[in-house]
């Protein structure tokens, strides 16, 4: 089955259904027909860019986003401009430098993108590490992220 159908089943169980992990949306698609692991059930949601919201219980609940008037690319381009302020890499690592308490939020903004390059961020207070598969893959990364730098 295609993406988009994968895509379409997840937005209609994520509105009908308390699913509430990746598991149990992996479950769930698997007994609708898709064959999925958990790992392309992140990807989806990841993807999709679906949030989690907190139920009357206390409990969460996958759901689909409802900021779709700005696009994500703008609103990373946005925290990118405003916080970034120094890049370099060493090896297969990226180091990205923002002002101070920004590094979750760019962290968080680098992380809603599926950039095939990026292996994993971790963030501190101004102070974000990026492993990459490989030191071309960071000389790209890189240069890509270079031009935010105000």
């Amino acid at each position: 089955m295609i993406k988009s159908e994968r895509h379409e089943k997840i937005l209609e169980l994520i509105t009908k259904e308390n699913i509430s992990t990746q598991s149990e949306l992996t479950e769930r698609l698997n007994q609708c027909g898709y064959n999925v692991t958990q790992a392309t059930a992140s990807r989806d949601l990841q993807e999709m860019r679906v949030i989690k919201v907190m139920l009357s219980d206390g409990s969460y609940k996958y759901a689909p986003s409802k900021d779709n008037d700005i696009s994500i690319g703008d609103k990373l381009e946005s925290i990118l401009n405003h916080c970034l302020t120094n890049v370099d890499y060493a090896n297969n690592i990226v180091v990205l430098k923002t002002m101070s308490g920004a590094a979750q939020a760019v962290g968080y903004a680098l992380d809603s993108f599926v950039w095939d390059e990026i292996v994993g961020t971790i963030c501190g207070d101004d102070t974000i590490m990026i492993v990459v598969r490989n030191e071309k893959a960071a000389k790209q990364l890189c240069s890509k992220l270079i031009k935010y730098i105000k």
